[in-house]
């Protein structure tokens, strides 16, 4: 390619033009002396104009209201992302927007920045995207052009296929700029639906987060809380009182506690920001990049070929009694680590993140420990938003079945035990990731098919000899089929146990895969992982499904 060194020829221009005409000497090189110094003054002035808004950027709303945030036990937004990325990774973006807003006064109030920091880090090693809504800069209410902020880095990291990670400490919308802050949020929500099962969306509530704001994090993978300075809240404590007369704290209203143990809006919560970042961090370690990929497998010192004996004898001889179904979990997986998701909503179920033999797997069981591990509304609906997850990120399930049913009673009816616990079946139904079952106790009825039973395409179904797989119990079975003859239910009770409360007829019919030693089921678990790992499924060509929503 031909190069042209245009500064080289005019520099031969200037020198060919004195030599001809000796006179224009004197005056030429006064003259372009003058004309780079005075390009080099506008040069650095336009660079002290640079370092100055950048200083004031890293300032944000000034180190008065920097002091009133370390005051509440929170940090600033910049140092939340400095906790979060690996060291010396993040690369901001847009550092210098300012809001073009013009009415109340605005147009003499500016930060640099406008409320929010937006750019790319490492974490684990691996590209992030991150926006930290900053709440020393107007309260970090959304503006125009704070919502274009994270709007594009929202759509780079859709084009790239990295995860999203939202820090968010707002007053809400700003209300100077009326809709056009309306439809920023907006904007964001449009993106999060698009981004769903494409990459990893996950919002951390770090402080108040209220009004149409909250449906930016109720659209997102997950969402933790920081207990004592986060709430989440449609409408807050001053317009409950108005409309409904009712006395209500933030707390009470929309605190950590009533959103992960009642609503189930957030899957966790964390003491304090460091805690809140380091487990997003670890979250982060057990997820692909998008959909476009698998977890990344991870060494592990923990034995493939593990056998744990006390698994054989973890099981009660006596059905009625419980047992904790993550002790199964821990003494399975590697190193006995398992990240639990939404631990104290729906305690009857569990869900969760764990790695066995390196492969990040999703796991989840019925806890016997609560409520026997019935399944009723909110377990279903808590199960069966994880199984999607997992599915939409090429994510294999392994699910630990111990079921007596579903919960009965006229609560759970009117409230839609019918079209809820319809989600879980029908999420295991469409997923097309490995999915391995293991039944270690009692898989009764329709919970039995929704479990990730062989029925719902699942790969490997297995059982423990404790296993029992039946319509119901034999004392509910007894009492129906010999309710004319109460005086021979005893005996029919014994011989229902005989038939069916054991795993034989379902293997016989083909309904398991196989009967193991509960010892040995790591080394299954892996040694099926391991063959399932270039398993192809495609579901039939559609618009999209339309599950009972």
């Amino acid at each position: 390619m031909l190069r042209v060194n245009f500064a080289a020829r005019r520099a031969a221009a200037t020198a060919s033009g004195v030599a001809r005409n000796p006179s224009l000497k004197k005056a030429a090189l006064p003259a372009l002396a003058r004309h780079y110094a005075t390009a080099s003054t506008k040069g650095t002035e336009i660079q002290s104009r640079i370092d100055s808004k950048r200083q004031a950027a890293l300032l944000g709303g000034g180190q008065s209201r920097i002091d009133s945030q370390h005051a509440k036990g929170k940090l600033t937004a910049r140092e939340r992302i400095e906790l979060f990325v690996d060291p010396g990774t993040f690369r901001e973006y847009d550092a210098f927007v300012e809001h073009q807003c013009t009415d109340f006064g605005m147009a003499s109030q500016k930060i640099t920045g406008d409320g929010v920091v937006t750019g790319v880090g490492k974490v684990n090693g691996r590209t992030t995207y991150i926006f930290s809504q900053d709440f020393t800069s107007f309260g970090g209410s959304l503006s125009k052009t704070f919502a274009a902020k994270v709007c594009k880095i929202m759509d780079k990291a859709m084009q790239v296929g990295a995860p999203v990670v939202g820090l968010n400490d707002s007053g809400g919308a700003r209300i100077q700029e009326g809709v056009d802050s309306l439809a920023g949020y907006a904007e964001i929500f449009q993106r999060n639906v698009l981004a769903s099962g494409v990459v990893p969306q996950i919002s951390l509530i770090m402080g108040p987060c209220a009004g149409g704001a909250v449906y930016s994090p109720a659209l997102t993978d997950f969402t933790f809380m920081v207990r004592g300075t986060s709430y989440l809240f449609v409408t807050g404590p001053d317009v409950v009182k108005a409309v409904t007369n009712e006395s209500v704290t933030q707390e009470e209203l929309g605190g950590a506690g009533p959103h992960t143990k009642k609503s189930g809006v957030a899957h966790d919560a964390f003491d304090n920001d460091v805690v809140a970042l380091a487990r997003t961090r670890e979250l982060l370690s057990y997820l692909p990049q998008s959909n476009r990929g698998t977890a990344e497998q991870r060494y592990t010192a923990d034995p493939f070929d593990r056998a744990d004996a006390a698994l054989d004898t973890l099981i009660p001889t006596d059905s009625t009694k419980a047992y904790d179904m993550k002790d199964v979990v821990g003494r399975i997986v590697d190193d006995a680590r398992f990240f639990e998701i939404m631990p104290d909503y729906a305690r009857n179920i569990i869900i969760g993140f764990a790695r066995i033999g390196g492969r990040s797997v999703g796991i989840v069981g019925n806890q016997p420990l609560v409520s026997s591990g019935v399944l009723d509304i909110d377990a279903s609906v808590k199960a069966a938003r994880f199984v999607r997850f997992c599915d939409a990120f090429n994510i294999p399930l392994v699910t630990f079945v111990d079921v007596p049913g579903f919960l009965p009673g006229t609560q759970q009816e009117h409230n839609g035990i019918i079209r809820e616990g319809a989600k879980l079946l029908y999420a295991y139904a469409e997923a097309t990731v490995p999915k391995i079952a293991i039944t270690t106790r009692k898989a009764y009825g329709g919970a039995q098919c929704v479990m990730s039973s062989k029925q719902l395409r699942g790969d490997i179904n297995l059982a423990w000899p404790t296993a029992e797989l039946a319509v119901m119990g034999a004392k509910g079975a007894v009492e129906i089929l010999w309710r004319k003859d109460p005086e021979n239910r005893a005996k029919a009770e014994e011989e229902y146990n005989r038939l069916f409360a054991n795993p034989l007829p379902a293997a016989q019919r083909g309904y398991l895969d196989d009967i193991i030693t509960p010892s040995t089921t790591r080394a299954r678990i892996i040694e099926e992982l391991e063959i399932l790992k270039d398993k192809q499924m495609k579901n039939p060509a559609k618009k999209h499904d339309n599950m009972p929503l």
